[in-house]
């Protein structure tokens, strides 16, 4: 399915409410209550549209203190690498992790409430993941951007 500036207009509509009924978002993006719901459901059909989440306020969780965690292996094998993983998603600390190219294999955010929460998670989390050689860590002093998707996706910010 291709893309045009009705759906495009409803995905960015959608990455900042996902809540917005059809009636608003119609009126929104200059359609029709029924024509909106047609192109929502064919955008979820043909992948576009994933999953429906609600942004939650971590702090209001005691959630203050955001971690880069960056992980060499010992070892590069598929056996390495298929071991971490399978571990990596059981810590329930993690909320996304990335393998990488270049000196660290692996590039993990981690949320705690403070620096003595994430000793604690160091300590039973990622010192048990298996084949890990090396453990860098760099605390987020604040956040600046926090976009669940670029704007130029949407046509915004091209250059």
């Amino acid at each position: 399915m291709a893309l045009d500036r009705k759906d495009l207009a409803i995905l960015a509509e959608l990455t900042t409410n996902a809540r917005a009924s059809h009636t608003e978002l119609a009126n929104k993006v200059g359609l029709s209550s029924t024509a909106l719901a047609r192109r929502q459901k064919a955008l979820e059909d043909d992948g576009y549209i994933q999953a429906y989440q609600a942004a939650l306020d971590l702090a209001q969780f005691g959630l203050t203190t955001t971690v880069l965690v960056r992980i060499a292996l010992e070892s590069q094998s598929d056996d390495a690498l298929k071991a971490f993983e399978a571990e990596v998603v059981k810590c329930p600390s993690v909320v996304r992790c990335f393998l990488m190219s270049g000196t660290d294999d692996y590039i993990l955010i981690v949320l705690a409430r403070d620096i003595q929460d994430f000793e604690r998670i160091h300590r039973t989390e990622l010192s048990r993941l298996p084949r890990v050689a090396r453990v860098q860590s760099s605390f987020a002093l604040r956040e600046v951007v926090n976009r669940a998707v670029p704007t130029v996706v949407f046509g915004e910010g091209k250059r």
